[in-house]
């Protein structure tokens, strides 16, 4: 069973949902359209990995993309939960990375196929320990980045989520039903590169919680 920490317990794993084109910039950037409403994928828990692990490359693609976002974490699951109560629903935030095989995925797209091989790799869900939801007055004005061995590479701010965090949490609570220890991986900026082996990669979200990951050589 995959476990993430929360204030320094370790919780049990239920599913990982994943958010697509939910920044209008890095919609762009791959030159995808804003669809109407949330584009979700999942992950399988075994993609999910910690700072304790290194990131292995996957052997059958030679241009796997880091993607920073924010993460949720699900405190109390439930069916149809209205929007103005959804952030109740939330135990912990924290900062990961959704990892993508992008020439996988290209293929993919190209032949109509759906994307759990470029999307669902062992170590492809990187995720930070989680902060208290009692820490976060407003999700929606969070800013987090991504350095690459230094670099910038990623900066966003939640205030420019197509779809901001209460509408997911409703939104997948209505279509799919949430369950207690869900993540939720809210969608990534512009920015997005390949990473290489031997690259350190360091996550912060708004001050409030830190994450370091290494690819192996």
């Amino acid at each position: 069973m995959k476990t993430i920490t929360l204030d320094g317990q370790a919780l049990p794993v239920s599913n990982l949902f994943c958010i697509g084109r939910n920044y209008a910039a890095h919609a762009a950037e791959l030159g995808n359209t804003i669809e109407p409403e949330p584009m979700v994928f999942l992950k399988p828990t075994s993609a999910l990995i910690d700072e304790s692990q290194p990131i292995v490359l996957p052997d059958y693609s030679h241009d796997v993309h880091h993607e920073c976002e924010l993460v949720l974490l699900v405190g109390e699951g439930g069916d149809n939960i209205p929007a103005d109560c959804a952030l109740a629903h939330i135990a912990g935030y924290g900062i990961g990375l959704d990892l993508t095989a992008r020439d996988v995925q290209s293929i993919a797209k190209q032949k109509g196929h759906p994307w759990a091989k470029a999307k669902g790799f062992r170590g492809a869900a990187c995720v930070s320990d989680f902060v208290s939801s009692s820490l976060v007055r407003d999700p929606q004005s969070l800013g987090f980045t991504l350095n690459v061995n230094g670099e910038t590479r990623q900066t966003g701010n939640t205030s420019l989520m197509l779809f901001p965090v209460a509408q997911l949490v409703s939104y997948l609570s209505h279509i799919y039903g949430l369950t207690a220890g869900d993540l939720i991986f809210t969608g990534t900026p512009e920015g997005v590169a390949a990473i290489h082996p031997g690259d350190r990669l360091e996550l912060d979200l708004h001050g409030l919680v830190r994450a370091s990951f290494s690819v192996a050589a």
